[in-house]
């Protein structure tokens, strides 16, 4: 499991990025939320747990969760 902070939201798209607190950036797609966090509530800041999956455009946000 990862930790990392809520850099975008492209709420329009359903989609959105996250800075790990690795420095990496990952993709995540609203299908990948826990279902106890609303997408539509996600604001820029907000610190998530999350695990990397693998895709073919690269690694990806999966189960992404407040931490």
């Amino acid at each position: 499991m990862s930790v990392g902070t809520i850099k975008k939201i492209v709420s329009g798209r359903g989609f959105g990025f996250i800075q790990a607190e690795d420095g990496r950036e990952y993709f995540f797609h609203r299908s990948e939320i826990d279902a106890s966090v609303d997408f539509d509530s996600l604001t820029g800041g907000e610190r998530v747990s999350f695990d990397v999956q693998p895709s073919p455009k690269g690694p990806r946000a999966s189960r992404v969760r407040f931490a």
